[in-house]
């Protein structure tokens, strides 16, 4: 990653660290490298856990696992349901026909009052980043994945009375979102 991709990385993960509360068990999906794990450091349990189909093999990162595969699939038996799940620049990288398993998945794996964390961009980004890329300012991560994600549609994907659209707002200059959703009801 250049220096670009990784300012905008901690840019998201500043937002989404001023949701989480200190020793909040964490589920990372697609958790890359682990950056969100390095950076909040102690803040966050170190029974966190991130999954990422492009992993090859099982690292930890600051006491939290990072495991190869795709959620929520790769999530091994028996797993604990997790105060936070996160989402950074990962939603829009899902195709429509995952919508489902990507649902309950959350369901399951998110304590009842927890926190589901997302941030996606805006459908603008991929003509900027493209450029970007373009001018090798930034790798862009797997930009032919976006699947020309509609922002719109992510309370749609979390809906009530499971998830509780508790916030949502726009930030770098208006080419992100953050949504953030409480879950509320037992399955």
């Amino acid at each position: 990653m250049k220096y670009t991709d990784r300012l905008l990385q901690r840019w998201r993960i500043a937002k989404v660290s001023q949701e989480l509360r200190p020793g909040a068990r964490v589920l990372d999906i697609g958790s890359a490298d682990g950056a969100l794990f390095a950076a909040l450091g102690p803040k966050i349990s170190n029974g966190s856990l991130g999954v990422d189909p492009t992993l090859r093999r099982l690292h930890v990162v600051n006491g939290c696992r990072l495991i190869p595969g795709t959620f929520p699939q790769a999530v091994p038996p028996g797993t604990e349901p997790f105060d936070a799940v996160t989402m950074l620049a990962v939603l829009e990288h899902f195709p429509p026909e995952a919508y489902e398993a990507l649902r309950t998945g959350c369901e399951k794996y998110l304590k009842l009052g927890g926190k589901l964390l997302i941030t996606v961009p805006s459908p603008h980004v991929d003509k900027i980043l493209a450029l970007l890329q373009f001018l090798r300012l930034v790798d862009g991560m797997s930009l032919e994945e976006h699947h020309g994600y509609d922002v719109s549609i992510t309370p749609d994907i979390f809906p009530s009375p499971t998830f509780k659209l508790v916030r949502r707002k726009t930030f770098q200059l208006g080419l992100n979102n953050l949504f953030v959703f409480e879950r509320t009801e037992a399955k």
